[in-house]
């Protein structure tokens, strides 16, 4: 976005600084190597819960050993709830500065770790996935399944820049907003997709069919969010998400992938959004509801995934 467009008060995400990729063949100078590297990541954000997500549907979970820090973050960033064992860090900041000592800005998660080099690999949220589907296919469990398969990477990318630009940054866009036409502009487009999504979903079990993709692992995070949060906290209360009947059956039906369900920790999220910004929530109190049974059935076909 333009400098004009901050001054109206329009929220514009920071640049991701950390951008280099590990590979199967070694040629970015970080190779896949089982326990190399580490990833850092917060229940609470759902940009890490997507490399969560990823990470337990391919069985990457012994090759790619996760930190996961307290969801409360400071004016000093994320914090280790105890020193990191790997790296001795208590915030998160520390890695970030130990890489880059010029940094200036918000220190991130999802990243990664080089216990090699010791210095962050990545914190680039939308490709730190497709590097896991794509580079790390060697250390796949058995059987793991294809979420970014090539014949259907261009609908897939589609998808997913219309879902971030309207629904996974359109959320923030709303909550944040510092103008009114800016809010109402974001609000009209979440709710816009909203709309497309329910109606696609009238006829597939997933946003492309009847697999699981790259696509879904991008649009649950926020749908996991946000009747808990983003309805009220982000203003976001046009419709909860309980209202539209196929993304909340479809929500529901992906919960019940343990990749998905056991990835979804709604303590930490209610307490890191209610508790952190204190600009929209000053008193940090933490609202007890909804009531919601995500574990209700979903009839939208046989349990699968991992």
């Amino acid at each position: 976005m333009t400098a004009q467009e901050v001054e109206r008060g329009r929220f514009v995400r920071q640049p991701n600084r950390f951008t280099e990729r590990i590979t199967a063949d070694g040629s970015s100078g970080y190779p896949v190597e089982p326990g190399r590297y580490r990833l850092f990541v917060s229940y609470a954000c759902p940009w890490a819960h997507r490399s969560l997500i990823v990470r337990r549907l391919l069985g990457l979970e012994d090759a790619l050993p996760v930190a996961v820090v307290d969801p409360i973050r400071d004016e000093r960033g994320w914090r280790f709830p105890d020193r990191d064992p790997v790296t001795g860090a208590v915030f998160l900041s520390e890695l970030y500065l130990a890489s880059d000592p010029s940094f200036e800005g918000r220190y991130t998660v999802p990243c990664i770790w080089d216990t090699v080099t010791e210095r962050l690999v990545t914190n680039d949220f939308p490709n730190i996935t497709t590097m896991l589907e794509t580079e790390f296919t060697a250390l796949h469990r058995p059987g793991a399944p294809d979420l970014y398969p090539e014949p259907l990477r261009p609908e897939i990318d589609e998808l997913n820049d219309l879902v971030y630009d309207t629904v996974n940054n359109g959320v923030y866009k709303a909550g944040f907003a510092k103008a009114q036409d800016a809010y109402e502009d974001a609000f009209d487009a979440l709710f816009a997709t909203f709309d497309r999504l329910e109606e696609r979903l009238a006829g597939s079990r997933y946003l492309l069919g009847d697999r699981i993709t790259e696509a879904d692992v991008r649009l649950y995070p926020t749908l996991a969010r946000f009747d808990a949060v983003y309805y009220s906290h982000f203003k976001c209360n046009l419709r909860r998400l309980v209202d539209y009947p196929n993304l909340w059956g479809y929500a529901r039906d992906l919960y019940s992938v343990p990749a998905f369900g056991e990835t979804t920790n709604l303590d930490h999220i209610k307490r890191h959004y209610y508790g952190t910004h204190g600009d929209i929530n000053p008193s940090g109190i933490v609202p007890k509801g909804p009531l919601i049974d995500w574990t209700a059935p979903h009839g939208r076909g046989s349990r699968t995934g991992g």
